[in-house]
């Protein structure tokens, strides 16, 4: 997808005794914040993250906002109290023929926010659409987050009964994400599958994502995936982390290859096979740390996930959510999806 520049401005109110940025005194931004989306959501994407950091002498961090990546701020930076952060991304306007780009333009996004207390941010967003002729308006909410817990000793992680989520039949305790998509799943043989498929010369239908009707906390998920040629899917983890699927055979290593964690963690080794092969994901989340192995092969190592991922359904990492599948981008199979539960 394409990256659009974003320029947050956030204003709090007065905080008594506010040391600039650069002091030995913490920034009061400083932390994770979960964002939820209100108003003219017109994707269905309502959740975002954002990061603060106070480095030796200045201010940095990340953003994500509904969909797409983590992307680091270009900038962040106190003045009169404010917090004023910006993210950069270049749109291509003009090429010659043989491809050498003529103009390119930033787009700037804003993000007016007040600090009420400690643990919440109320603001207003406007966003320019790609062409820079309109705006969006989206209000927001932000509630701090826990600083992710220590990693769990794997030895000491107990498990319960394992529950099989798709029963080969039907999808029975399964329900669309946005019930007025378009339905692109099937079962055949025991095997579920998604097809979105796009007639030439047709609007684009918007295809539907599933999930369970069931929340979870932390557990294990295995099940085996068959991803088609230049496909892309994605299973997400309480609704809130995505583990990719997509055909990245070859590949060289990243955060957006097969079994990573979308934008955040990428394999330490590629396991993928290649397009077309029914393929097995052992995921492991526990304390907001995941384990993932790859066809056998461990891929991610107990790592901690610092935030949600583009197109997660809600923004609070403590609080339980359903696995989800994605259904929007291409086609893919499924089969001998198991979760178990972790018990403590």
């Amino acid at each position: 997808m394409k990256r659009f520049m974003k320029r947050i401005i956030l204003f709090p109110v007065v905080l008594a005794g506010f040391a600039a940025a650069g002091s030995a005194q913490t920034n009061p931004f400083a932390g994770s914040w979960a964002l939820s989306l209100f108003g003219n959501v017109s994707t269905g994407n309502s959740a975002g993250w954002l990061d603060i950091r106070q480095e030796d002498g200045y201010l940095d961090g990340d953003l994500l906002w509904r969909w797409g990546s983590v992307e680091r701020l270009a900038s962040a930076v106190m003045k009169n109290g404010n917090l004023v952060v910006t993210w950069n991304s270049n749109f291509d306007r003009k090429k010659d023929a043989a491809g050498k780009v003529l103009r390119s333009q930033n787009l700037t996004t804003w993000f007016e926010c007040e600090l009420a207390g400690d643990k919440t941010l109320f603001g207003t967003a406007w966003l320019p659409d790609g062409k820079g002729q309109n705006y969006e308006t989206i209000r927001f909410i932000g509630k701090r987050m826990p600083p992710v817990p220590q990693a769990p000793d794997p030895a000491g992680i107990k498990f319960g009964k394992p529950v099989r989520l798709f029963n080969g039949k039907d999808l029975s305790g399964w329900e669309m994400v946005v019930p007025t998509d378009a339905n692109g799943w099937r079962i055949e043989n025991g095997v579920l599958i998604n097809d979105p498929v796009q007639k030439e010369g047709q609007p684009h239908v918007n295809y539907g994502n599933i999930k369970t009707k069931q929340a979870f906390e932390d557990f294990n998920l295995r099940l085996q995936v068959n991803v088609p040629q230049h496909s892309n899917s994605g299973v997400y983890l309480r609704g809130k982390y995505e583990v990719q699927i997509v055909d990245s055979y070859g590949n060289a290593l990243d955060t957006h290859n097969m079994a990573a964690v979308y934008s955040r963690i990428a394999p330490s080794v590629a396991a993928e096979k290649p397009a077309g092969e029914w393929q097995d994901v052992d995921i492991t989340l526990c304390d907001r740390h995941v384990t993932i192995l790859l066809n056998g092969v461990k891929i991610i190592d107990n790592k901690p996930v610092a935030g949600i991922t583009g197109g997660a359904l809600c923004p609070d990492v403590t609080a339980a959510g359903p696995i989800y599948l994605q259904g929007d981008h291409g086609k893919v199979l499924y089969r001998n999806i198991v979760l178990t539960p972790i018990v403590r």
